[in-house]
């Protein structure tokens, strides 16, 4: 029987395909990666099937792609070297919103338009990366270690135990979701770690090379009672850190961020791409958001005691700040706001980073604080040298688990037809110069993960050890990291 018969077989005529045309939807996504073509795509029910799939690329030595959602950006799930795609999107179902233990379990498919409408329903809220795409999958995005908005080191690690399909074909189940009689027995699959390793930390971050998860526990938290919203007009970025560092250590506030004035701009132009420049010549350099909540219990009083406490170190360590409800010439901003921080981009509008110019490349890395003016300097020196107006790079910093560390993230938005060859070398040189200053690439895709693992050879070297171990034919999305 050929792999054609025996994936139809599996799956189903409805759910096979190896029409050119469909094909190529898969070879590319919206980053600057090369496209890859795959042989064919599949689209499973479940794990069991899944399963079969992997057992059958192994006989054959045939790559299998795991894709779980509709929207990628950074080339992860190009198949490099043909091979079979393994759509996920079929497996979107939400199995269970456990309230008492603030748990949602869901499969891999499941889009955060998708949870955030469900949830919602229930009074439930996921803590979330800003603005992920409608059709990303919640489950490949904390897979992908996507920093969320929330700066309290509660909400930071919304990820928990999961089911997972080996490399091997072997199904398995981690954490506390591994005893007998699950999801029925006691256990309800909040606890990630165990039995004797903590499974979940192996497949963060592998971009689909050591095994397929099907479904996962996630964090829910309940929506606040009272939420307000406060800018700050920013001039000076190391001035806005230092404060930061001064409040976030007292848990204050929920969501957390600064954004620069382009990105801010792409983010709440009404009418894009024509409303962004005249957004951008009124707005300040930098614009610091915070909302403070009040939560289940006693909430105005928590929203005064976090007001008072703000009131007074503004008014005695950091005169030049002014945090208000209101961003000068954004008229309207505040409530516009809470709902950009707390749903997805909205589907069938142009997301928000393709808004300016059509496309755009995106740089991110974790660093400390302190240290994003020093890396904005490096970056604006890269720009210059390939003709890249610095003003035109969109800047976002999410300050980590009170602010302890952050995610810096440079934006180079461009012009798809015209601007790809330019941008493909900034972003290679950028990337060069920001790694060799000490920045962190916990997400490496694409060429700059070859930049990371050549550096790091004693870990690469273990790396690949275990990955012979988990995946002995290499079959599991072969050409990404340093597989």
């Amino acid at each position: 029987m050929s792999i054609r018969e025996e994936l139809l077989e599996i799956v189903g005529k409805g759910n096979y395909s190896d029409d050119v045309a469909v094909l190529e939807t898969y070879s590319k996504d919206f980053s600057l990666v090369p496209a890859g073509m795959p042989n064919y795509v599949v689209k499973p029910a479940g794990a069991e099937e899944v399963s079969r799939i992997i057992t059958l690329a192994n006989e054959k030595l045939m790559p299998v792609v795991p894709v779980s959602s509709g929207a990628h950006f950074n080339g992860a799930a190009i198949p490099r070297q043909g091979g079979i795609i393994l759509d996920l999107s079929r497996m979107n179902k939400i199995l269970e919103v456990d309230g008492l233990n603030r748990r949602v379990r869901v499969e891999a498919g499941v889009t955060w338009e998708q949870l955030t409408r469900e949830l919602g329903k229930n009074g439930f809220r996921m803590i979330m990366p800003l603005l992920p795409h409608p059709r990303r999958s919640v489950v490949t995005d904390y897979l992908e270690r996507e920093i969320p908005t929330n700066t309290v080191y509660d909400y930071g690690e919304p990820l928990q135990s999961m089911e997972v399909v080996w490399p091997t074909g072997e199904i398995f189940r981690m954490g506390s979701a591994s005893v007998t009689g699950y999801p029925d027995s006691p256990s309800k699959g909040g606890n990630p770690s165990g039995p004797g390793i903590d499974f979940y930390r192996f497949l963060q971050g592998a971009q689909g090379t050591m095994g397929v998860v099907t479904w996962a526990n996630l964090k829910i938290e309940y929506k606040p009672k009272m939420d307000k919203v406060l800018f700050a007009p920013v001039n000076n970025l190391s001035y806005a850190i230092d404060f930061l560092y001064r409040v976030l250590k007292q848990r204050i506030g929920q969501e957390c961020l600064i954004l620069n004035n382009i990105d801010l701009a792409a983010i709440i132009a009404s009418d894009a791409p024509g409303d962004i420049d005249r957004l951008r010549a009124v707005l300040p350099p930098w614009t610091l958001i915070m909302v403070i909540s009040g939560m289940q219990r006693r909430p105005e009083e928590k929203i005064q005691y976090e007001e008072e406490f703000l009131g007074n170190v503004l008014r005695n360590e950091y005169t030049e700040i002014s945090l208000t409800d209101s961003l000068p010439g954004v008229p309207g901003l505040g409530k516009k706001m809470l709902s950009l921080l707390r749903e997805p981009w909205p589907a069938g509008a142009t997301y928000w980073k393709d808004r300016y110019r059509g496309a755009c490349q995106s740089l991110f890395f974790i660093s400390r604080p302190v240290m994003a003016p020093w890396f904005i300097d490096r970056m604006t020196e890269v720009a210059v040298g390939y003709d890249y107006p610095a003003s035109d790079i969109g800047v976002y910093l999410q300050p980590i688990e009170h602010n302890r560390a952050c995610r810096l993230e440079f934006n180079l938005f461009y012009e798809p037809d015209s601007d790809m060859e330019v941008i493909r070398g900034l972003y290679r040189e950028a990337a060069r110069v920001l790694l060799d200053e000490g920045a962190l690439f916990t997400q490496p895709y694409g060429e700059l993960a070859a930049m990371v693992y050549e550096r790091a050879g004693g870990y690469t070297a273990a790396l690949k050890r275990v990955k012979k171990v988990f995946d002995p034919n290499n079959i599991m999305n072969p050409g990404n990291l340093c597989f």
